[in-house]
């Protein structure tokens, strides 16, 4: 009886142990296909942590990119564009926090990841395995094809 009962509890701490005990998914992911001669891709999708917890980079093969970063589109402060609207620029955020329960979208005008000095072009229907790392949960691979336009 002693026996089973320390079976039990070894893997009752197996299971506590692996993920970090947070539940992220990952839904609608797409790469933009891309020119001949660019230098970045960008990635889109949806992800939701059900505990909460903050993206804090990701990585694909080197045949792909050679780094990957977290970008956010945000207003450039003083300058306006056609018809009075904002101009954007495009910048790096180091981490990205994923409130418990909340889609946080990543796509075009917003969010978003990004293909650093990609080795070829992307090309429609090809896939992309994407790692991404949280602070608190074990990284999770995810595998994004590109297209054209979103899924």
């Amino acid at each position: 009886m002693k026996r089973l009962i320390l079976i039990v509890t070894v893997l009752a701490l197996a299971v506590t142990d692996c993920g970090g005990g947070d539940d992220i998914s990952a839904e609608g992911q797409w790469a933009r296909n891309s020119p001949m001669n660019a230098q970045m891709g960008a990635a889109y999708m949806n992800i939701t942590s059900a505990d909460g917890d903050t993206l804090v980079g990701g990585s694909v093969d080197s045949s792909i990119a050679a780094s990957v970063e977290v970008h956010a589109m945000r207003p450039v402060e003083g300058q306006e564009g056609e018809e009075g609207m904002a101009m954007m620029e495009m910048v790096e955020i180091p981490q990205l926090g994923l409130p418990a329960g909340e889609a946080v979208n990543r796509e075009p005008g917003g969010y978003h990841i990004m293909f650093i000095n990609i080795a070829k072009p992307l090309e429609i229907g090809q896939m992309i395995e994407l790692t991404f790392e949280f602070e608190k949960a074990d990284d999770m691979v995810i595998e994004v094809e590109v297209a054209e336009e979103a899924p």
